[in-house]
Formats: C-alpha cells, sequence, structure tokens
C-alpha cells in the first residue's frame, strides 16, 4: 500500500511492505527546480541537497542548461546514484529523477 502527502516542493511517500522490519518505510520525492541556473550550477545544487536525501529517496531535478543531460549523467555515475529517467519537457527544458 502507498499513501502520498504532498507539500510545495516534496511529496512524501509511506511504502507500506512486510518484508520489511517494521513494515513501513518512508521515501520522499524531492523536487529541485533549477531553471535558469547555468553550468556548474545545477550539479551544485543537487550535491547540496543530497545530504538530506535518505536511502531510497528520489530528487527530481528540472533545468535548462545546455549541459543538464550530460552533467546530471556524469554525477550520477561518480556518486553511484541511479539515475532513473532524464525526459526532454520541450522549450529547453529536461527533467530526471535521481533515486539515493
Amino acid at each position: 500500500m502507498i499513501k502520498k502527502l504532498q507539500s510545495a516542493t516534496s511529496i512524501q511517500w509511506t511504502v507500506i511492505n512486510p518484508k520489511i522490519e517494521g513494515g513501513i518505510k518512508e521515501m520522499e520525492i524531492v523536487v529541485l527546480d533549477t531553471t535558469g541556473l547555468k553550468c556548474p550550477q545545477p550539479v551544485l545544487k543537487i550535491a547540496a541537497k543530497s545530504p538530506d536525501m535518505q536511502s531510497g529517496d528520489i530528487l527530481e531535478v528540472i533545468g535548462d542548461c545546455p549541459t543538464f543531460e550530460r552533467d546530471i549523467r556524469a554525477w550520477c555515475k561518480r556518486l553511484k546514484k541511479t539515475l532513473l529517467f532524464m525526459k526532454d519537457e520541450g522549450a529547453g527544458k529536461m527533467k530526471c529523477q535521481i533515486q539515493f
């Protein structure tokens, strides 16, 4: 069972799973809008947010930097984070999700 709680910039998911000790694991989806920032600022914003992220949390990042996709892929590879998807939103904007 999954319950969804939403606030302005983060979505919290409660996953109830009997295979997890205690049966409940909290996961959060945090949205980080880096629109208007140019390299290296989007990656620096992600790096600044990463200490707040718990294992299983997802950081959704939106950006329009010309090197956004390349920079995010390199950051995920270097720090061994899972890039769930990279999507072209049109009008020069990209959206991705990184799982911690």
